[in-house]
């Protein structure tokens, strides 16, 4: 029989190795999965593996889908090593979005090219004010932040949609719940011509850095970590824990109104009920896969997106469900956490 042997001290090898054999593993459950659906399963596989990076095009696209959940996952990690468990950046991703939205419903065709800044920040400030509600309920109320920010998401989804539905719809828009298209002054400017991406792709490649930097090589960033690895730690040394509460949750929740702006003022172009794409759940999916480690996040962050768009392939080219999407993104989370069972245990036989 196999019996699992609790290890002298954590597998260095294994802390690296578990996301790729989880990756393996929802691989092969992938395969049984197509083959159960009646569907070829090389096929199935081509779809989410190949497709997003066989062009040109198609690693734009996949850059596009990895922008929002790399610079959200950047944010969560701050979060998640501080021991403060944010679960709804969705919610701060739709309140960045409203309010980077707000600010470019204002512009008209003669504002200037600033207003793109001043969009962005809308979106940072309002992702940070919406965070904010779960700090301070946690700070005086000690109120756990799991369900109050979990909560919130589907506050700010309503909130989004009375906007549409209501006072923000298009007047000319055919009844559609949707805003009017934003003026071209504030859509986000994009790299290359005949290509989606946008600018928002260098912010995230920048914020990998800064991130890398804070965590590893400040005092302060030092000091965040230590509260979330050893509370009383923190306490004797006399770091303060209401302050890496504020700093993790505002800096989560202006990554994620960031990442908002960017989606609204760039790909999509207004404000409609389906701007909540999930990417701030999927964004903590990222920062596990990437062990919250912002350049193990890049990697994790170009899967999730292959995620994203083979599951939207996957609808028209083979007829599944759009969940399908999901179901990959849980495998991949499922299996994740029984692998990193590995890092503490070792796998022996036993007559």
């Amino acid at each position: 029989m196999f019996k699992l042997e609790a290890r002298p001290q954590p597998s260095p090898v294994w802390s690296y190795a578990s996301p790729l054999l989880a990756l393996v593993i929802t691989v092969c459950i992938g395969v049984l999965l197509f083959v159960a659906l009646g569907k070829d399963p090389v096929r199935g596989l081509q779809v989410f593996f190949w497709e997003p990076i066989k062009s040109g095009y198609a690693l734009s696209e996949l850059m596009v889908k990895a922008t929002p959940l790399l610079i959200i996952a950047l944010g969560l990690a701050v979060c998640f090593r501080s021991n403060v468990w944010n679960i709804g950046a969705e919610g701060q991703f739709v309140m960045g979005a409203v309010a980077a939205g707000g600010v470019a419903l204002l512009a008209d065709a003669s504002s200037g090219p600033s207003i793109v800044v001043v969009v962005m920040l809308a979106g940072v400030l309002g992702g940070m004010a919406w965070a904010s509600v779960t700090a301070l309920l946690r700070d005086r109320f000690n109120a756990n932040e799991i369900l109050v920010s979990l909560m919130l998401v589907y506050v700010a989804i309503q909130f989004l949609n009375f906007l549409v539905y209501g006072p923000w719809k298009d007047p000319m828009g055919f009844n559609f719940p949707q805003t009017k298209t934003f003026e071209a002054v504030t859509k986000i400017p994009r790299l290359m011509e005949g290509s989606r991406v946008n600018i928002g792709l260098l912010l995230a490649l920048a914020g990998v850095g800064a991130l890398w930097v804070y965590l590893f090589r400040t005092y302060s960033g030092f000091a965040q970590q230590v509260g979330g690895l050893a509370p009383a730690a923190a306490l004797y040394a006399g770091f303060s824990s209401r302050k890496a509460l504020w700093v993790a949750l505002l800096t989560s929740g202006g990554a994620a109104g960031l990442a908002g702006a960017l989606e609204v003022a760039g790909p999509i172009g207004q404000l409609t009920p389906y701007v909540p794409a999930g990417y701030g759940f999927a964004a903590i999916i990222v920062a596990f896969v990437g062990r919250l480690h912002p350049v193990g996040m890049v990697f994790s962050a170009i899967l999730m997106s292959m995620f994203y768009i083979g599951g939207e392939l996957a609808q028209s080219r083979l007829g599944l469900p759009k969940s399908i999407t999901g179901v990959f993104q849980g495998l991949l989370l499922f299996t994740l956490l029984a692998c990193d069972t590995l890092i503490a245990y070792r796998l022996t036989w036993k007559r």
